[in-house]
């Protein structure tokens, strides 16, 4: 059976900073994309991926509630703000808030960051967000328990929200900006409500910063004391009538409270560094991880630059921002080529550098972005610059001058052409040169894959997969260019230096090679999470060709399984495939209690010297959340770390495990702490909150 690979709609990137004063649209979903695809091709750049939760909402839910907690699990979560004794209380119109220090503010988030979350059970459906107008929701949800309407009473957060909202300089640990979850107008303040009133969505992480506050003291700080005053006035106010709405209907509520910064900023930059994200002229500190920053370290630390053949290199453009010995890697280059939407085809550049040969200074020069030449419409001008583009980079790589062509002249009669020697060509100083591109793949893969067919004499498919598997390159390529290359090859190939003495038939021959798992890819190879562990979709586990030629002997199906022709599975061994079944992407289903058997699988196969694929339907959400596991297990990250690390070796998708599975991450973070410290201890390096909020603002510029 063929695999089968529905396409997706693009969706358009862009970027913008977790700390900008702007907070987050509460209305952002990520699941009103069309969910029809299940295998998608590969976008231009990251783009949030079709990921369908399973079956379509119904009257009843389609998986049963869990069970009830037990009563150890349903103990009040302590906090050093509750009770508020040992605060000095002060009266702001009828509203009572308390007074905290710098020292003190830092001993409340280092301590809470200590304290257990409660089970999941308990928590959800209630993270997802049930407005009372939201019918799909509530009916997927709550048909079978309406207590779940109700706020959890286990929580007790903090949530530090800076007056005036400017959170680009001087900001906190976890800080928000008032607009973010307070209403404010003449008639008072209320808290935002956040719940989407329609659609269905299990990945609603833009609303959990608003609905973290509800549930936490709420510690005000900020430059101005008059506006930090009023917005504190009106966050006890907003407590107030929440806790009074909820009295109304008969539902009981934690009694929160409003704790007034006294300590200014300077104090928090001088005692207690490390919860200061942002310092009071706009830097980053480095003391509190930043999810933009530390995708980026991933990614350039995943495509660093390396050798794909003789002095020609692919890597990420060079960025000040990234330490190098971070990087492992601090080579000096002639030439950097960076590929874009806006660079063109220009050999004749790099042919003068070939010919200057006293200038030693960088040259930058630019090559068109990989998807950017669209057969049919490409022109044979554009076929000639890329074959001309990859000879010149052989020559100048080898430090080969080929010498200048000669006319051939007739003999004295006029009538016969005088037989000559070309001379050879001139040796010259080699030149170290970097195809790169802002990720390190995503717009470097036409030409460095042209450049790697063409040095190697590999037919393309073979290029394609020694790229990755011999020379380690994470990428992918765009059907575009994949076609544009099959087009092209017979040209490369024999013109390849590998290829001198072979005939044309051979060439041939071998440009029409094309083996059978080729026949069945979406576009993208499985994305290399650790050197045992791949991530991939459900088009990947039914190309078992194309896993056996990439090292990979073991598969294991979270929630889907994949369809092979008869006599596949006994060729394969049914000891080197696991499924786990009944696994819905519905943020109901559980997981937590199959990481232990789903890592020991993956143990396995690394313990026998092969790699897993680790795969569900799209290969987002449910195996996402294997591979984040299983990072943080073996690497000892927290779950915003492996969170961030498995995001970027994902290559042109966004993985994106739902609320719960992200919630369940966090309490496996907790889990897998106290079991490496000798007492138990655990500590957070970030909130609840804090890592759903981040997810949201780095996910938004894709959403659509």
């Amino acid at each position: 059976m063929t695999t089968i690979a529905l396409p997706r709609p693009a969706i358009p990137s862009g970027h913008i900073r977790s700390s900008s004063p702007r907070p987050l649209a509460p209305n952002l979903s990520l699941d009103h994309i069309n969910s029809s695809a299940a295998c998608p091709i590969p976008i231009p750049n990251k783009h949030l991926p079709v990921c369908p939760p399973g079956p379509a909402p119904a009257e009843k839910p389609d998986t049963p509630p869990q069970s009830p907690p037990s009563k150890e699990l349903s103990l009040q979560p302590r906090s050093l703000l509750h009770p508020p004794d040992k605060y000095k209380a002060q009266l702001l119109g009828t509203s009572t808030v308390y007074e905290i220090g710098a020292a003190e503010v830092a001993a409340a988030l280092d301590h809470i960051a200590g304290q257990p979350l409660p089970d999941p059970s308990q928590v959800f459906p209630w993270f997802h967000g049930l407005h009372p107008c939201n019918h799909i929701q509530q009916a997927f949800f709550i048909a079978r328990r309406r207590n779940l309407r109700k706020t959890p009473k286990c929580l007790r957060g903090i949530t530090i929200v800076k007056a005036g909202g400017d959170l680009s300089c001087s900001r906190l640990k976890g800080a928000i900006a008032p607009e973010e979850f307070l209403l404010q107008d003449l008639a008072g303040a209320v808290f935002r409500e956040v719940d989407p009133k329609e659609g269905f969505s299990v990945r609603n992480f833009q609303i959990q910063a608003a609905k973290s506050a509800m549930v936490s003291d709420i510690l005000v700080y900020g430059e101005d004391e008059f506006e930090v005053q009023r917005l504190a006035r009106d966050c006890a106010a907003a407590q107030q009538s929440w806790r009074e709405t909820h009295e109304e209907k008969g539902h009981e509520l934690l009694r929160y409270n409003t704790f007034v910064c006294t300590s200014p900023f300077e104090e928090f930059e001088e005692k207690c560094p490390e919860i200061v994200a942002t310092d009071s002229r706009g830097q980053m500190t480095g003391n509190v991880m930043d999810f933009f920053y530390q995708e980026r370290l991933e990614m350039c630390t995943m495509t660093k630059a390396s050798e794909i053949d003789h002095n020609v290199w692919l890597g990420p453009t060079p960025d000040s921002s990234i330490d190098p010995a971070l990087l492992g890697s601090d080579e000096q280059f002639d030439i950097l080529i960076e590929c874009s939407d806006l660079g063109r085809l220009n050999p004749a550049s790099l042919q003068a550098i070939a010919e200057n040969t006293t200038d030693d200074h960088p040259v930058y020069l630019d090559f068109p972005s990989s998807g950017s030449i669209m057969p049919p419409t490409w022109s044979q001008a554009e076929a000639d610059g890329i074959l001309e583009t990859c000879r010149w980079l052989y020559n100048l790589s080898h430090g080969i001058l080929p010498s200048t062509p000669q006319t051939q002249e007739n003999d004295a009669e006029g009538d016969s052409p005088m037989p000559f020697s070309s001379p050879p060509p001139t040796r010259t100083r080699e030149r170290k040169i970097l195809i790169h591109c802002t990720d390190g793949y995503t717009e470097s893969t036409l030409l460095g894959l042209a450049y790697f067919t063409y040095a190697t004499g590999l037919p393309v498919p073979t290029a394609w997969l020694d790229l990755h598997v011999s020379k380690g390159r994470n990428f992918f390529a765009y059907p575009s260019d994949v076609a544009l290359l099959t087009t092209i090859a017979p040209r490369l190939l024999s013109e390849s230096p590998t290829h001198a003495e072979k005939s044309l038939s051979d060439i041939t021959e071998l440009a029409k090679d094309e083996p059978e798992w080729i026949k069945n890819m979406d576009g993208s190879l499985p994305s290399r999470v650790t050197d045992y562990m791949y991530l991939g979709n459900l088009g990947h586990a039914n190309n078992p060709d194309l896993l056996r030629q990439m090292g990979i002997r073991q598969i294991l199906s979270v929630g889907e399984t994949a369809v092979w022709k008869d006599g596949e599975l006994s060729r394969w061994g049914k000891d080197n495939v696991m499924v786990v079944q009944r696994v819905q992407d519905n943020g109901v289903d559980p997981l937590t209690e199959e990481f232990e058997r789903c890592l020991a699988f993956i143990d396995r196969g690394k313990a026998n010297g092969t790699a897993t694929l680790v795969h569900c339907r799209v290969g987002v959400s449910r195996s996402a959340t294997i591979c984040i596991a299983e990072v943080m297990r073996s690497l000892g990250l927290s779950f915003p770390r492996a969170y961030c690390f498995v995001r970027a070796r994902r290559l042109n998708v966004i993985i994106q495990p739902h609320l719960r599975f992200s919630y369940e991450l966090l309490k496996w973070e907790e889990k897998l702490r106290r079991d490496t410290h000798q007492e138990g201890r655990f500590r957070r390096e970030l909130e609840w909150p804090d890592i759903a909020r981040e997810v949201a603002a780095m996910n938004k510029p894709y959403a659509r």
